[in-house]
């Protein structure tokens, strides 16, 4: 796919906040966007798992940079008055306006353990927050035995500049000496519980905990505001399982949303060279690793023995060869840019790219790749308010993506 490039941006001009990259697209489904060739010739389970055609948006769109000063920026999330709440890796928290300026810093966190790929990562606040200012995170925690995932809530102060009765509510098990692969995203349901990704820690002597219910790595859990399981979950009544458990198999969930049309769960993990995934996460599945993936050791040797399809092993919806290294996720919800409603935006960091996904009864059934120009790592999207698209990256901007004015 090549996108035609309207006005033409320097590095400098175009990594300067407010800087713009329009794209004129025309409606092309002819082809597909993936030209490398895949680490492996592993087969697809069914048409259209990989490798999709491509497709192009047709209204001109911009992405302009609001805010390049960010520090590590890892979560995004809106507040119920249209700012933005912000985490930095390094165990920062902050409260930009709708315009990207700064607003509050945030102070009164646990200690973080800033190293690899850990740090202050997800955040989201109580569905009730504009009564109770609740605000709940997940870390890397240091500690005996090594780091894990913890998960905290504070309330926020009134002038928004500290939190306030901090308390952890909930560790992943078991702790681990790596500092790689922690997940990890905080979702709401309904109800007021919490859905939370945790990743496998990577280290070949601890990724197969990802099939053990007795651990809580490598698994989307389902816990209370109190960090207690959810009553009658999937494992409730199984001997040696953690209760908590929704779905397990999962090697490094950095994204997870909600399906707006569906109501269901959707997720997005790293593989390792390939077999990047998407999966819609129900009760009880087990999604694979690290027994069944698409994607092989970074040696180039076999995961395992080498399987992509297993009895009893739930599918990726779609899954990408080479990788794309995709983060966070988002359904796009705004009525802005029509002809992406309701589409899934994927935050690529590897690919440097925003994967935009056509979905039809629960199947890709078109991919676009967004932005490759502005050679970014796109860590969190997330709808705003005024219905445009917002994105966060590596390189510490935060990008208001909208129709070209």
């Amino acid at each position: 796919m090549k996108l035609t490039v309207l006005k033409k941006l320097t590095l400098s001009t175009a990594f300067a906040a407010g800087a713009t990259l329009a794209m004129c697209q025309t409606p092309d489904t002819t082809g597909h966007v993936e030209t490398k060739a895949p680490n492996s010739q592993y087969k697809p389970a069914f048409a259209g798992q990989t490798r999709i055609h491509g497709v192009k948006t047709s209204m001109p769109v911009e992405a302009t940079v609001i805010n390049s000063d960010l520090k590590n920026p890892w979560g995004i999330h809106v507040l119920p008055d249209g700012r933005f709440l912000i985490t930095g890796k390094s165990g920062t928290m902050q409260i930009l306006k709708m315009d990207g300026k700064p607003d509050k810093q945030i102070t009164g966190f646990p200690k973080v353990l800033f190293e690899g790929q850990g740090g202050l990562l997800d955040v989201n606040i109580d569905p009730d927050y504009v009564h109770n200012r609740m605000i709940y995170w997940d870390y890397a925690e240091p500690g005996d035995g090594g780091a894990t995932l913890a998960i905290a809530k504070g309330k926020l102060s009134a002038d928004e500049t500290k939190l306030e009765n901090v308390t952890v509510i909930y560790r992943a098990e078991p702790r681990y000496t790596g500092t790689l692969q922690y997940g990890s995203r905080i979702l709401f349901d309904k109800q007021g519980d919490l859905f939370v990704s945790t990743g496998e820690r990577s280290g070949a002597d601890i990724r197969m905990k990802a099939q053990d219910l007795g651990a809580t790595i490598g698994k989307v859990i389902h816990i209370t505001k109190d960090g207690r399981p959810v009553p009658n979950g999937p494992f409730a009544k199984t001997a040696g399982a953690k209760p908590e458990i929704f779905a397990y198999g999962f090697r490094n969930p950095e994204g997870m949303t909600w399906n707006p049309v569906t109501g269901e769960l959707w997720e997005a993990e790293f593989g390792p060279r390939g077999g990047d995934e998407i999966n819609i996460v129900r009760a009880g599945n087990n999604y694979g690793w690290p027994v069944v993936t698409y994607g092989i050791e970074y040696s180039g040797q076999k995961v395992g023995d080498g399987i992509q399809q297993k009895e009893g092993v739930t599918q990726p919806i779609y899954y990408w060869d080479p990788s794309i290294s995709p983060s966070g996720i988002t359904f796009y919800t705004g009525d802005l840019i029509p002809e992406w409603k309701n589409n899934l935006m994927v935050g690529a960091l590897s690919g440097s790219h925003i994967a935009r996904l056509v979905i039809k009864d629960n199947h890709v059934v078109g991919e676009e790749r967004l932005f490759k120009d502005k050679n970014e790592r796109w860590r969190a999207l997330v709808t705003g308010k005024d219905g445009a698209l917002y994105g966060v990256t590596d390189n510490g901007r935060l990008y208001r993506i909208a129709p070209v004015k």
